[in-house]
């Protein structure tokens, strides 16, 4: 069923994309790329970016053309015929269990070269002592995600 892309739009202006780690068809990722093509397809994005380089992970590891899948988003469509579509359409076909797997190594996943730890480190300063538990980007994702929205660290 297709729907007014207009009335499934969330407005990032006013709340964040989904986190990282929601999941569906057992993608995490998935849900929140999908909250910010549909935000950017109607002007509402702020300042959440779609096609960005975490987003990159997602694309790569399906194969799936990020311009199609937003063509798909501008239709309407919901998160499940969005994932159908992404099921028939991804160049690399992976079982669930390698799903899953990846998923949730991206959960975990940590900056490994010495100036993306030195980004993620600042990052993670400016959230304040009381921040001690950001160790990895969905966490460092899901506190930003809080601050910007009025949330203390």
């Amino acid at each position: 069923m297709t729907q007014d892309p207009q009335m499934v739009a969330p407005d990032l202006r006013l709340r964040a994309p989904r986190s990282p780690r929601v999941r569906l068809g057992l993608y995490a990722l998935l849900p929140r790329m999908l909250d910010k093509g549909r935000a950017t397809l109607v002007g509402h994005n702020g300042e959440y970016n779609y096609n960005c380089p975490i987003d990159q992970h997602l694309i790569r590891y399906t194969g799936i053309d990020p311009e199609l899948l937003l063509a798909q988003l501008a239709v309407g469509h919901g998160d499940a015929a969005i994932l159908e579509w992404i099921e028939a359409n991804a160049q690399i076909k992976r079982e669930p269990w390698e799903i899953a797997q990846w998923s949730a190594y991206m959960e975990t996943r940590v900056p490994t070269d010495a100036d993306t730890r030195a980004y993620f480190n600042d990052m993670h300063k400016a959230a304040g002592e009381a921040a001690e538990d950001i160790a990895s980007w969905f966490d460092l994702l899901d506190l930003d995600d809080y601050t910007t929205f009025g949330g203390k660290a």
